[in-house]
């Protein structure tokens, strides 16, 4: 081949490539500039909580969430955690509500000096938190490692569960102020905590105070046996 029928013939392959390369060079420049048009969103972070910090003092806490609802003003509602002493049955805890919108009722069974699970079911309207116990019940039923302690634990617990046990350690509801007020005052609740009115549902942690904790939030001892049933 004569040297003008080669470079003939390459002249289209250097345009393919240089049409690739322009092509790529588009394509990063599109991708910077959507970056910079369209900066990812900030993940949505849980920053608020209701319920006690680790290992803080009881006082303290039975303090905080009385101000709480002190510091209510307006007619917005607001979510908070109701922290039950004794533990209650669910039909219990919804009478205790008083008409006050159940979300979420709060399980644990007490074992003496075993730690237990708490379940968290999340609830709408009376009906479905009479069925909460057996829901609580399920999700602990399928525990596996059945011969280890926290799979003899969570059989216990879910055995108990489903006979609707006096195991409701708290609720998180939603009221306006007034009505949180009266809920603090109810008998068997130890106490009320109210979030700011801007708290949105699914974005706080919940961890209720437990009967059993009388000085500090912290947990208790997890030395004993566990029960048969």
């Amino acid at each position: 081949m004569r040297d003008g029928d080669l470079v003939a013939a390459q002249a289209p392959l250097r345009a393919g490539v240089a049409t690739t390369v322009a092509c790529a060079v588009a394509l990063v420049v599109l991708v910077l500039l959507l970056g910079v048009l369209t900066p990812p969103r900030p993940s949505s972070i849980a920053t608020d909580r209701l319920g006690p910090d680790s290992g803080e003092p009881v006082a303290d806490y039975l303090d905080r969430a009385r101000t709480s609802l002190a510091d209510l003003d307006g007619a917005s509602q607001r979510w908070a955690l109701v922290s039950f002493d004794p533990e209650q049955t669910a039909a219990q805890a919804y009478r205790t509500a008083g008409g006050v919108r159940v979300s979420q009722v709060l399980f644990r069974v007490p074992l003496d000096r075993v730690q237990t699970q708490l379940i968290v079911v999340d609830v709408a309207g009376e009906e479905s938190v009479l069925r909460a116990p057996a829901v609580a019940a399920g999700r602990l039923s399928g525990s596996t490692g059945e011969w280890d302690r926290q799979g003899r634990v969570d059989a216990v617990s879910a055995s108990r569960l489903a006979q609707d046990c006096p195991c409701v350690v708290g609720l998180t509801v939603r009221g306006d102020p007034d009505r949180l007020r009266e809920l603090a005052a109810a008998p068997g609740v130890r106490a009320v905590e109210a979030l700011p009115a801007d708290a949105v549902f699914g974005r706080f942690a919940v961890n209720p105070l437990l009967p059993e904790q009388t000085q500090a939030a912290s947990p208790g001892p997890d030395d004993g046996e566990v029960p048969a049933r």
